[in-house]
């Protein structure tokens, strides 16, 4: 058993945001999966979405969300979010991130903030550092926290359940009390004990065959939030990024929308420009059409990739510009600055999550989420580019001033120490990598960016069965990190048809060829599942 005042799960732009400030009221635990800096952050390219300069505006910044967010968006929690925004990136700046600038028009001759464009944006308002902006904010975060005493980061460690009231069998309100966690080095399950527990365990990229995101991005906060009782909602609408490096050696790597920002133009294995056929915007249309478009051009001409080519612009702009992607590239043996890159669409942010307010609170007393694994209502059916970082940013400030306003009350509730199955078997790993896969493939073959009824049918039903297999293993078995994972990517799977299923329309991220149109009636709506 392990006492804290603050439990964090999660070590990206949220989870630490959230530690710095509430480390001078109480002892902080982090517990990550892998080392420190492996998270979702780490891993964006383009930027934080914020009103900085004085082309914009708030109105825009919210207009634009709201039109991306495709009639789901909560219009309170934008604007929050979006006014809030400025003031949480001017602390960063002061905590030590490097954003890039560049020199100003004007007979003064300074330097100004260089802001990017991305689709669905009307201005220039994406602060990035080069296109490693993730690996430069979770620098500066972590430099922070290594400063701060009342802080302990436990690197692989993997959170497996919280621990809750009523799991332990007391009446009343349902409040959470921690979180069993393994130690991965030590193979054993400590009680990690705290008034608040705050998830800030990303997204679950790595349910889909083809992701964006890192190994780590299993959906753990969610089926775990879920498995505890809490309301999870939209999890339907799954962010495809357009454009993933296609390479039979290139694992996950992220071609930034940036690019096209920049001009960088679509175009088919033919070589022909194919967006204008889809959206006035072209290339730079939001991210589901031009996802739906790729889909649409792949499985017309039978393709594996499409082009996006930026070979128009200047040599030293594009290796200045992205720095990262061209040396990635380069060593895959592309010169982007002379060829086109051979993209793909791959699963890349979940919109949806566990239901919370924008201070961060769930329907669980003690228990917070915010960044990827919560739902404020900010992205609606459709994140606008870069405008995560932003609400991890400015959510995780703000659960982190209430729960250090109205700290919850501490309990003297008795929690058990962690009880595992002892069978060990020398087969499980082929088992566990043989449902792994099978999920994966499913997820992508018939809950992809494009869906029927029958396809989530089908999903439904072989889902259900694995379910079946992997409850029986779990309870019998040793825990191991990857048993865990599968676990929760299998959970996480079923909310996302789940949802999916409870949704009779197109919207956004979530297309259904059996019902092609938005139905005025569910604008606004939400689809939410809770554990019976």
């Amino acid at each position: 058993m392990k006492q804290f005042d603050y439990l964090v799960l999660g070590s990206g732009i949220a989870g630490l945001s959230f530690a710095l400030k509430v480390a001078p009221r109480g002892r902080v635990a982090i517990v990550t999966k892998k080392d420190r800096a492996e998270s979702n952050t780490n891993y964006a390219q383009g930027g934080i979405a914020a009103v900085t300069s004085k082309e914009d505006s708030f109105e825009l910044h919210v207009r634009d969300t709201l039109a991306a967010g495709a009639g789901l968006c909560k219009e309170q929690v934008v604007r929050t979010i979006v006014e809030e925004g400025p003031a949480r990136v001017a602390e960063l700046i002061e905590l030590g991130m490097k954003f890039s600038r560049r020199d100003a028009p004007g007979e003064d001759g300074g330097r100004e903030l260089d802001l990017g464009k991305e689709g669905g944006h009307s201005k220039r308002r994406i602060l990035h550092a080069k296109d490693v902006t993730g690996r430069e904010i979770e620098r500066a975060l972590l430099a922070a926290a290594a400063q701060q005493p009342n802080i302990q980061i436990f690197e692989n460690h993997v959170a497996i359940d919280l621990i809750t009231s009523q799991k332990l069998g007391y009446v009343g309100e349902n409040r959470c009390l921690g979180a069993y966690v393994f130690d991965r080095k030590a193979g054993r399950v400590w009680a990690h004990t705290a008034p608040v527990t705050f998830l800030a365990t990303g997204g679950c990229g790595k349910v889909y065959l083809y992701t964006t995101n890192p190994d780590i991005a299993t959906g753990d906060g969610v089926a775990m939030a879920y498995r505890a009782g809490a309301a999870v909602a939209n999890m339907e609408f799954v962010q495809f990024h357009p454009t993933c490096l296609y390479h039979p050696q290139a694992k996950s790597f992220l071609i930034s929308e940036a690019v096209r920002g920049e001009g960088g133009v679509l175009k088919t294995i033919e070589g022909a420009e194919f967006m204008n056929a889809y959206h006035p915007l072209k290339s730079l249309a939001p991210r589901d059409v031009v996802a739906r478009a790729i889909d649409s051009e792949m499985k017309k001409s039978g393709a594996e990739h499409v082009w996006l080519d930026i070979t128009h612009k200047p040599a030293r702009f594009i290796m200045d510009r992205f720095p990262n992607i061209y040396q990635i590239c380069l060593r895959y043996g592309m010169d982007i600055t002379k060829e086109p890159i051979p993209v793909v669409p791959a699963a890349h942010y979940q919109c949806g999550g566990v239901v919370t307010n924008v201070d961060g609170e769930t329907d669980i007393y003690g228990l917070y989420a915010a960044g990827e694994v919560a739902c404020t209502g900010l992205h609606g059916a459709n994140r606008l580019a870069s405008n995560s970082l932003l609400e991890a940013l400015v959510c995780a400030h703000r659960a982190a001033e209430l729960t250090v306003k109205n700290p919850p009350v501490r309990t003297e509730l008795k929690i058990p120490l962690w009880q595992s199955g002892n069978a060990h078997n020398p087969d499980e790993m082929v088992v566990v990598a043989h449902n792994w896969d099978e999920i994966r493939r499913c997820m992508w073959d018939y809950v992809g960016i494009v869906r029927t009824n029958k396809r989530l049918a089908r999903a439904q039903k072989r889902l259900a069965n694995l379910q079946q297999e992997i409850q029986e293993y779990y309870w019998n078995f040793i825990v191991t990190s990857d048993l865990l994972e599968l676990r929760n990517i299998a959970t996480v799977a079923e909310l996302i048809v789940g949802c999916a299923l409870l949704r009779p329309e197109s919207r956004g991220l979530h297309y259904n060829l059996d019902y092609p149109d938005p139905n005025p009636e569910w604008a606004q709506s939400d689809t939410v599942l809770r554990k019976s």
